[in-house]
C-alpha cells in the first residue's frame, strides 16, 4: 500500500517525549573495504570506535492531525534524511526532531548515526524491537535506496552497536565482533586521541563513487591501497585487543599514506598542514576520518605528550573533545523546548 508523502513543517512549543540517541564513530581503519562492490567480491575489514558526539531523534504525537512534521532541527540539510525515513517506516500523524552534537560534514559518519537514531525512534514509535543489525541495515538502505547516497556499511554499525568493533564484511553479510576496552584503555584512548575538525566539507558520496568507479576498472594502485587498508584494520583490531596504542597509532599513520592515494580529492592543504604539524610535536600516526576531502583529522598523540600536540594542532582547526560511547543506539527521555 502507497504512503502518503509527509509534509513538513517546524513546530516551536515544548514537548516531552522519548526518543533515541546514536553515536557517531572514530575509523581508525578499513573505510572505503566496507563499500559495495567491493566488499562483496574481496570481502572487508573496519576496525572502528564508537565515540559519544551523537544523533538525538524524538518522536511525538503531531499538534496538527493526520500531518507529519520536522519538530526541530539544528540544520536544514537533515530534512531530507528525516523525511526518507519517515516515509520508510510508513509512520504518519508524528512531529520529528533531530538534534546533533557535532559538525556537518566532519567526517564521523554523521549521517549515519541519524540515520540509526531515526530508525530505532520510529521503530520503537511502531511498537518493534529491532536488533541492532537490524537498526544498521535500514538506516543504511534509507540512504542507498531512499536518497541514492552511496556508502558502505562500517558507520551504521557504529552507531548500532557502539564500542570499539572488528567489522568483516562479504557478500554474507556483516560479522561484528565486540573488542573488550579496560577502564585504563578507554582513559588512554579518550586522551591520546585527538579529533581536530577541519572547517572544511566534504561530499563523501562522489568520492566515494569516483573510488568505486577506480575499483570497477581494476586500477592497480587502489587495488594495493584497498588491500593494504585492509590489512591494517585487521592489524588494528588486534592492536586494540592487546591495548597497545602505540601500535594503533602506527598503522593509523601507514593507513593514511594508502588512503589518499585513492583520489586526489582526499587529502587537502589544511589536512597535510595539520598531520605536518602533528608529526612535528611528536605524534605517533594521524589520518583523515570518513571520506575525507575535508572534515576531521584523527591525531594519536604520544602518552605524555598530548598537551604539546594538542597546542599545535590546535590554531590550524576546532578540537573537538569526545568520550567512548561503550552503547550504540540508546533509548531516553528529553524535555524539547
Amino acid at each position: 500500500m502507497a504512503h502518503r508523502a509527509p509534509s513538513v513543517r517546524v513546530v516551536a512549543h515544548a514537548t516531552e517525549t522519548t526518543g533515541t540517541r546514536a553515536p557517531t564513530r572514530l575509523d581508525f581503519g578499513g573505510g572505503w573495504t566496507d563499500v559495495p562492490p567491493y566488499s562483496e567480491r574481496e570481502g572487508g575489514f573496519v576496525c572502528n570506535l564508537a565515540i559519544s558526539r551523537c544523533s538525538t531523534v524524538l518522536i511525538a504525537p503531531s499538534t496538527r492531525s493526520g500531518e507529519t512534521g520536522l519538530l526541530a532541527s539544528d540544520r536544514a540539510a537533515d530534512r531530507p534524511l528525516v523525511e526518507a525515513a519517515v516515509r520508510r517506516a510508513g509512520v504518519m500523524g508524528v512531529d520529528v526532531a533531530l538534534y546533533n552534537d557535532f559538525p556537518l560534514g566532519a567526517g564521523l559518519g554523521g549521517s549515519s548515526a541519524a540515520g540509526v537514531a531515526l530508525a530505532g525512534a520510529l521503530a520503537q514509535w511502531r511498537g518493534a524491537s529491532l536488533a541492532p543489525s537490524a537498526l544498521a541495515e535500514w538506516s543504511r538502505a534509507t540512504e542507498v535506496e531512499e536518497l541514492g547516497v552511496a556508502g558502505g556499511r562500517q558507520d551504521h554499525y557504529a552507531a548500532a552497536f557502539g564500542g570499539a568493533l572488528a567489522l568483516r564484511f562479504s557478500s554474507e553479510g556483516t560479522d561484528v565482533r565486540r573488542i573488550p576496552l579496560s577502564a585504563d584503555l578507554r582513559s588512554e584512548l579518550e586522551r591520546r586521541c585527538i579529533v581536530v575538525y577541519t572547517g572544511e566539507s566534504r561530499i563523501s558520496g562522489e568520492t566515494i563513487t569516483a573510488v568505486t568507479s577506480a575499483y570497477e576498472q581494476r586500477n592497480a594502485k587502489v587495488l594495493f591501497a584497498l588491500r593494504r587498508m585492509k590489512e591494517l584494520a585487521e592489524e588494528m583490531a588486534r592492536a586494540l585487543g592487546a591495548a597497545d596504542v602505540d601500535a594503533l597509532a602506527a598503522l593509523v599513520g601507514e593507513h593514511w599514506a594508502h588512503q589518499r592515494s585513492l583520489h586526489p580529492g582526499i587529502p587537502t592543504a589544511r589536512i597535510d598542514a595539520i598531520i605536518d604539524r602533528a608529526r612535528a610535536a611528536g605524534a605517533h600516526g594521524a589520518k583523515a576520518l570518513g571520506a575525507s576531502g575535508g572534515g576531521c583529522v584523527l591525531v594519536v598523540a604520544p602518552r605524555g605528550g598530548e598537551d604539546a600536540v594538542s597546542a599545535a594542532v590546535s590554531t590550524l582547526g576546532s578540537l573537538l573533545p569526545f568520550t567512548i560511547a561503550a552503547h550504540g543506539v540508546e533509548t531516553a527521555a528529553w524535555r524539547v523546548e
